[in-house]
């Protein structure tokens, strides 16, 4: 039976009331940042640590995984 392991884990980043915040889906990470660029760099470092030690195969997660980011943006005024 073959398994199916995740390789990519997926996070989202929006804009908080000062701060960007990037959450990810299928892992309990949450972290902020002053820049988007910070942010995604905090992001992947709380990744990191979070399975640092982990089974990755019994979290359903491949080895070396990759972040996939999505971001949320404010919407487009007067587009009609």
């Amino acid at each position: 039976m073959k398994e199916n392991l995740q390789h990519t884990i997926k996070a989202f980043i929006r804009m908080g009331e000062k701060y960007y915040i990037a959450e990810c889906l299928e892992i309990p990470v949450v972290t902020q940042g002053k820049t988007i660029d910070e942010t995604a760099e905090n992001l992947k470092e709380a990744v990191a640590l979070h399975l640092e030690g982990e089974d990755l195969k019994e979290l359903g997660i491949a080895p070396n995984p990759t972040l996939l980011i999505t971001m949320e943006m404010e919407p487009i005024a007067n587009v009609a």
